[in-house]
């Protein structure tokens, strides 16, 4: 196996890249670690998942070494455990059964067990994934920011009539006896191959404990993210730690700081999504990072004390309509807003 990506000290970085322009325009906004959420350029389309069900090793070899050739370096993938967006499409799912249950959950666990290993094998040392039944939470309409750009937003009273989602409904019982099952057999394998595991938390700002359409989104609180953590004492469980996400499920700036403490401290942090909201639990609308509500050199500041070794990345930038569908240009002023935070706080060490 080649050796493992060791990250020191902390770096910006991108994870939803979808061309070989957005991995140039990475390395001129000084960006030097990247994640993958969809794989691209050469054998991409040969990572296995389609043929066999799970990652194809070589080709993930392959795709590591086309993003270095770029001058980055790949430190993160995700596993084909993900959220559904906006989308209530369960045919979407990759590997269903594992949140859902079922009969194929145990081919399911095996097919990502699969790939994790393949991931150990390519050098790539962080897998991001999600453990959810339900999508990201937002209202339909945006809000409107400085200059015309466009906040995404979610108002819980707007929307906590929904119909039951289709895959509901799950007890917070079914939930956490599902997710235990995949990390009895995931993390094991993480171990063995040196990957460090990073579950995303429920992007809701619901009432904590509270069924929504049905199902209880057992990690869109502290409390069930400290109770995930504690769930495996390995090195290699943490969490993917949503800044954004943990505003959402917060009533005062102050819990978020204190998140960050908390699983810092722990070493359960490996992989950041750096950005501000407006509001809190139940109502809030995403940022830049200058004009949330969390102060963010604060935070910074946080994370440096913690000793965390890893990446931050923008996420849920505002959208304008003098910018690209991707958002470069909201993108480079998070990624410079950034690099200067991460500067500050480290010069007064």
């Amino acid at each position: 196996m080649p050796e493992m990506l060791t990250i020191k000290g902390m770096h910006v970085g991108e994870q939803f890249i979808h061309s070989d322009e957005d991995l140039t325009f990475c390395r001129q906004m000084g960006v030097e670690y990247v994640g993958a959420y969809f794989p691209m350029g050469p054998g991409a389309g040969e990572l296995g998942l389609e043929k066999k069900g799970y990652w194809n090793t070589d080709a993930l070899v392959g795709f590591r070494k086309h993003v270095e050739s770029f001058g980055l370096k790949l430190a993160a993938i995700h596993l084909p455990l993900k959220s559904l967006g906006m989308s209530d499409d369960i045919k979407e799912r990759r590997w269903p059964s594992i949140i859902l249950g079922g009969p194929e959950r145990d081919h399911d666990i095996k097919q990502a067990c699969r790939c994790i290993k393949a991931a150990g094998e390519a050098g790539i040392p962080i897998l991001t994934y999600d453990l959810t039944a339900l999508p990201v939470l937002r209202n339909p309409e945006r809000t409107k920011g400085r200059g015309g750009v466009t906040y995404s937003y979610f108002n819980y009273e707007k929307m906590k009539d929904v119909p039951m989602h289709p895959a509901g409904p799950i007890s917070a019982e079914q939930a956490w006896e599902r997710i235990e099952d995949f990390l009895k057999s995931a993390i094991p394998v993480a171990e063995e191959y040196k990957v460090k595991m990073a579950c995303h938390p429920h992007d809701m700002s619901v009432p904590p404990g509270v069924p929504y359409r049905g199902i209880v989104p057992v990690l869109s609180n502290i409390d069930g993210l400290k109770r995930f953590i504690d769930l495996c004492p390995s090195p290699y469980h943490g969490i993917s730690f949503c800044q954004g996400c943990i505003t959402e499920f917060s009533t005062d700036p102050e819990q978020v700081y204190e998140a960050i403490r908390y699983f810092g401290s722990r070493k359960k942090i490996f992989w950041v999504h750096f950005r501000n909201v407006r509001g809190g639990l139940l109502k809030f609308e995403e940022t830049f990072p200058d004009e949330g509500d969390i102060d963010m050199l604060r935070a910074m500041r946080i994370y440096k004390e913690v000793g965390y070794n890893g990446v931050l990345i923008p996420d849920h930038v505002p959208r304008s309509y003098l910018d690209t569908p991707w958002g470069h240009r909201a993108h480079a002023f998070c990624l410079g807003y950034m690099k200067a935070l991460i500067q500050a706080v480290e010069s007064q060490s």
